[in-house]
């Protein structure tokens, strides 16, 4: 059995090889992790850089767990065990700054029931009434046994048992009890991020990615798809273009729409994308026709 690590960062980014990140990226690969300030100071051709170049694989959340695959002086190359990709069967591959996560053990395993998952676009971990941490949307933690009643919950996390205000999380006992989607929940909690500029394999309510936004607002409701848009276009169930919903996954390919799918956003009726566009750009809601993406219409997707 692989050694397993728990993500202390609020986000940690996967990066293609140890040898990839740039000088101003440095800030991304401290612990703790400066985020803001990493993602603020990059300008537009910074941010295109990640994609141009392969820069980034995608990102992991705090408190996520990652498998080994090999060490490299300060570096981990991992599997992210909860993104499924073609790339491996034990989960999307990278390599993380080894400051970044902690070694999982028999006395911090991080049981899966029952959980506190984030609601809002970021929230703050609180130990002893003091904010400590900034985490993002989707983050899961398990509920500690000293469980505060009231305006905060606690939850254990890689910093020991701290706190997350109430109306930050929803609590579930496990994780068949989320309740299904409707294309319409999809949508509506997907417009929470309208404005937040596009990033690069971004996995986060500090940027996002066109698949890591289709990824993780699904996840938010126990829909577990694959991480790369070419991937998600092979699984759900296929839809036909007149009969899309609200909250189907829409797929565009090079060769108008008949070659490699390079992009991915959320029908949101009316013949409108919400999507997380490009560097330099913000999660929006276009209408398809008016765009770029038109001609490379490739197919639909539902997951829900």
């Amino acid at each position: 059995m692989s050694t397993e690590y728990i993500v202390k960062a609020s986000v940690a980014t996967l990066w293609t090889s140890a040898e990839k990140p740039r000088e101003i990226d440095k800030l991304a690969l401290e612990e703790p992790v400066d985020i803001h300030g990493w993602l603020n100071g990059l300008s537009t051709d910074d941010r295109k850089q990640l994609t141009d170049q392969n820069i980034i694989q995608s990102q992991v959340l705090y408190g996520q767990v990652v498998s080994l695959i090999e060490e490299q002086g300060d570096w981990l190359q991992v599997h992210v065990v909860d993104q499924p990709s073609k790339k491996s069967e034990k989960g999307y591959p990278g390599w993380i700054p080894k400051c970044q996560v902690v070694e999982r053990t028999d006395t911090n395993i991080q049981s899966q029931v029952p959980f506190a998952v984030v609601n809002k676009q970021t929230a703050w971990l609180y130990q002893n009434q003091n904010p400590i941490l900034e985490i993002s949307y989707e983050t899961r933690l398990p509920l500690a046994k000293d469980i505060v009643e009231g305006s905060f919950v606690s939850v254990e996390t890689p910093h020991g048992v701290a706190q997350l205000k109430s109306g930050d999380v929803n609590v579930f006992e496990k994780e068949s009890d989320i309740p299904a989607p409707l294309g319409d929940a999809l949508v509506k909690n997907g417009e929470m991020f309208l404005e937040l500029p596009y990033l690069w394999g971004g996995m986060s309510g500090f940027g996002f990615d066109c698949s890591g936004f289709t990824y993780t607002v699904h996840r938010h409701f126990g829909v577990t798809i694959p991480r790369d848009a070419s991937d998600q276009e092979k699984a759900g169930k296929p839809v036909e273009r007149e009969d899309l919903k609200p909250g189907d996954c829409v797929y565009f390919a090079k060769d108008e729409g008949k070659g490699f799918v390079y992009h991915v956003g959320f029908y949101y009726g009316d013949g409108q994308m919400l999507h997380a566009p490009s560097a330099g750009k913000g999660i929006e809601i276009v209408p398809i026709n008016t765009t770029k993406y038109e001609k490379n219409y490739c197919s639909a997707r539902r997951f829900w």
